[in-house]
């Protein structure tokens, strides 16, 4: 993980979407359920860095559509954070208003989150 993470621009994610954690070899073993919600966050993050920025800033919402999807994927996982962001460009037409939409947060979140937005176990305290 750590070399996809030294490729991984976050310069446009929220704040939210990012933390301080580091992933440690020594918890492959309970970082093992994580695996499905951190490769999905390694295909949004590639479509961020490349599809993205053709684009430009378009988005009528803030953040923008793949900033939103990979929140949703960090904190629901990946299916129903897939859910909540094909929910997201739903809403996104040419007559919507706009403006801040934030993804609900997960009541019971309990991982961590890298610099790059990755999710790993929590800490041992």
């Amino acid at each position: 993980m750590s070399e996809a993470e030294g490729r991984v621009s976050t310069s446009t994610l929220p704040t939210s979407s990012t933390g301080n954690a580091h992933w440690v070899a020594t918890d492959v073993v309970r970082s093992a359920p994580l695996l499905p919600r951190n490769t999905a966050l390694t295909v949004l993050h590639a479509y961020r860095a490349t599809i993205s920025h053709v684009y430009g800033d378009v988005c009528k919402y803030y953040p923008s559509c793949s900033a939103y999807a990979v929140g949703a994927v960090q904190q629901h996982g990946v299916v129903k954070g897939v859910a909540l962001a094909a929910a997201r460009l739903a809403r996104c037409h040419p007559w919507a208003q706009g403006g801040i939409d934030d993804v609900p947060p997960h009541r019971a979140f309990r991982y961590e989150l890298t610099r790059h937005g990755f999710v790993v176990p929590p800490g041992k305290d």
